[in-house]
């Protein structure tokens, strides 16, 4: 055999090892409206994984440690989740990476920085308010991305709506038709167990102590649930009959088309129905397929190595102060050590240190595969939606900004502290945790911090004050409305009263900020020739 035909079969060989490989992973993200239960049903399913021995609890039951996910302080504090995190762990035979994001409407951009990373979302609703504001956004993000779709229905164990009424507002709302996967007996706040859509099977479940550890689960005959949990067997048992008559059963083809959504009902507190969900994401999710480059074409898993970083972050490790850049692997092999290509600068990238992330904690990772997360350590030269790559180029088009609706002055507050404030806008410039524009006018003391909520402005405070020791001031702008403009648009606009035009630093885009609609349609009409492009990802208040 020629040495040619050794090297097409060792590349061959490599490639079919890759692709088995991606079969086995499942990479998701659990997408919600705040306090639906997203980041306790994160801790349950690690739960039932047995990655963990105990859940946590976001709002701190006596005795009962944190979410495993919520690591930052500001998050363990408040109970809600502020930076997006990433669970790795094996189940079956399959390697789950689980992306637990914020679900308040404040970090948006961070989760839709995630949802760039994916191949499916369980959307999480909570039995009593069903569909809620954030979730619409979110999914019409999953919508615009092709992401298949898992409803899971929390809080069975509390008083609800009916699941009937729940699975019509799915429809109606967002165009989804529901395929019920298990299907509660009882009504919400009265639980008795799930049956299984497709066999009629029933499982009752005992909660456990403060349901810090799996609830008990027991098969129950049927012959026994008629007496034991009448009336409620009956009404399930005719809600079953009809959804048998109008069609309701599972197919594969609409899911993974983003036309139905597969539906479970449970409990995450209590642990009751998350077994089922982490079997069904394991059974119907999509694993990783070829992802398509910035001109379109798809790019195969087993092609050489490349990956896409959809978040940075820093200050996970209070000791050592470092930056953790998270990469997608998309194709290819990983392995520790390699030397990539940075894609925007065209300069080598070691990858000496890279890391697998469980929470805020760390193992090195030798080696990862389409669909696993890496952490690169120490990687101050990337920035979200950078792609890395090996042997053949290759980019992935880059993640769009949400149009910034808030906006502040923001300036150090203590004149011998310049340099760390400075160091620690540029750092969190670079993570995406808020955008920072500039301008001439104001200069680079007095930099403007834009955000999607107001709640962005408290983490990049909170964070310039404890890690970079740089206490600031804040003074808010009375804008809320955004557009692109050119550098045209920008001599006409700075002659208009209630609007200003701001560089901003992360891609040089001049940002023309308006007081409100009314301004900017009031400017729009006397200047009709004016560049005013919407943002992408932008608030779905906001006027096009």
């Amino acid at each position: 055999m020629s040495a040619t035909s050794a090297d097409d079969g060792s590349r061959s060989a490599l490639g079919r090892a890759v692709a088995g490989e991606a079969a086995r992973r499942r990479t998701f993200a659990v997408i919600s409206h705040p306090d639906a239960g997203k980041s306790t049903l994160t801790e349950a399913l690690a739960l039932h994984a047995e990655v963990i021995d105990e859940a946590g609890a976001v709002h701190g039951k006596a005795g009962r440690r944190g979410v495993t996910s919520d690591w930052m302080e500001m998050e363990r504090k408040r109970g809600i989740s502020i930076t997006s995190a990433v669970l790795k762990f094996a189940y079956r035979d399959a390697v789950i990476n689980l992306l637990d994001t914020p679900g308040h409407g404040d970090f948006s951009e961070d989760t839709y920085r995630v949802l760039a990373a994916v191949d499916a979302a369980v959307m999480l609703l909570d039995a009593a308010k069903g569909l809620e504001p954030q979730t619409l956004k979110l999914f019409d993000v999953c919508r615009s991305r092709r992401i298949p779709v898992l409803t899971f229905v929390n809080k069975w164990d509390r008083p609800g709506r009916e699941a009937l009424e729940l699975l019509d507002e799915v429809e109606q709302a967002i165009g989804l038709r529901p395929m019920p996967i298990t299907w509660p007996v009882g009504v919400a706040g009265e639980l008795r167990g799930l049956i299984e859509c497709a066999t009629g099977e029933f499982t009752r479940f005992r909660r456990t102590a403060g349901g810090a550890t799996r609830a008990e689960a027991e098969v129950v005959p049927a012959e026994r649930a008629e007496v034991e949990d009448a009336p409620h067997w009956g009404t399930a048992q005719e809600e079953l009959a009809l959804l048998d008559e109008i069609g309701a059963k599972y197919d594969e083809e609409a899911f993974l088309a983003g036309t139905a959504t597969p539906v479970l009902f449970g409990a995450a507190l209590p642990n009751v129905g998350v077994a089922r969900l982490l079997d069904a994401l394991v059974e119907l999710a999509p694993s990783p397929g070829p992802r398509a480059d910035v001109e379109g074409r798809p790019h195969p898993v087993d092609a050489a190595f490349s990956g896409m970083v959809f978040k940075v972050q820093a200050g996970m490790d209070p000791s050592h102060r470092d930056r953790m850049a998270f990469m997608r692997v998309c194709s290819g092999r990983f392995e520790r050590g390699m030397v990539l290509t940075h894609g925007v600068t065209g300069r080598p990238f070691a990858t000496k240190y890279a890391q697998s992330v469980f929470g805020q904690q760390r193992s090195t990772i030798e080696e990862a595969f389409p669909g696993d997360i890496v952490g690169l350590v120490n990687a101050g030269a990337l920035r979200p939606g950078d792609t890395l790559y090996a042997d053949a180029p290759v980019e992935y088009p880059p993640i769009p900004s949400f149009a910034p609706e808030h906006f502040a002055v923001v300036r150090c507050a203590e004149a011998g502290k310049h340099k760390q404030f400075r160091r620690g806008i540029d750092q969190l410039d670079s993570e995406g945790v808020v955008q920072v524009l500039s301008s001439d006018l104001r200069g680079d003391q007095a930099p403007v911090l834009a955000a999607v909520g107001p709640l962005q402005f408290e983490v990049a405070t909170h964070r310039l004050e404890s890690e970079f020791r740089a206490p600031v001031t804040l003074e808010p702008l009375g804008y809320s409305v955004t557009r692109r403009t050119d550098a045209e648009g920008a001599e006409v606009l700075a002659r208009q009263s209630e609007v200003e035009v701001l560089t901003r630093r992360a891609d040089g885009d001049l940002l023309a900020v308006f007081a409100n609609k009314w301004r900017l349609e009031t400017i729009r009409r006397r200047y009709p020739e004016l560049v005013l492009e919407p943002l992408l990802a932008g608030s779905v208040n906001d006027p096009a």
